[in-house]
């Protein structure tokens, strides 16, 4: 079946960095679109970010443009999400998700368990 495993996830201060990977498997890791989203205590769940399925195209929520990072290694069936300049407002649980559609993405078909992270002002 199909797997998606976050990890990296912490107690970060204000200002710090941090790197979540996403590692896939039981799908054909190189035809999905993979996205970023992320979910706040009393919020609804929000899109951060995606990349296509070579890499080359991606798209930010404006809300984290500029601080974060979305890249791939098809080789190791896995996407991951640099986060630097964290804020409190980004505390949540991410997830990722795979989308089997062409970029754009439109409607992701799996998801993740979700990682916290936790920003302390």
């Amino acid at each position: 079946q199909v797997q998606l495993v976050e990890s990296g996830g912490g107690l970060v201060q204000a200002g710090d960095s941090l790197s979540l990977s996403c590692a896939a498997s039981g799908l054909t890791f190189s035809r999905y679109t993979m996205g970023w989203f992320r979910q706040a205590p009393g919020k609804e769940r929000e899109f951060i970010g995606a990349i296509s399925r070579s890499g080359v195209y991606s798209r930010y929520a404006d809300s984290v443009k500029g601080r974060f990072a979305i890249s791939r290694d098809n080789a190791k069936n896995t996407v991951y999400l640099r986060m630097n300049s964290l804020k409190f407002e980004d505390t949540g649980v991410y997830y990722c998700a795979a989308d089997s559609s062409t970029w754009p993405p439109r409607s992701y078909d799996y998801w993740g368990q979700g990682t916290q992270v936790t920003v302390s002002s």
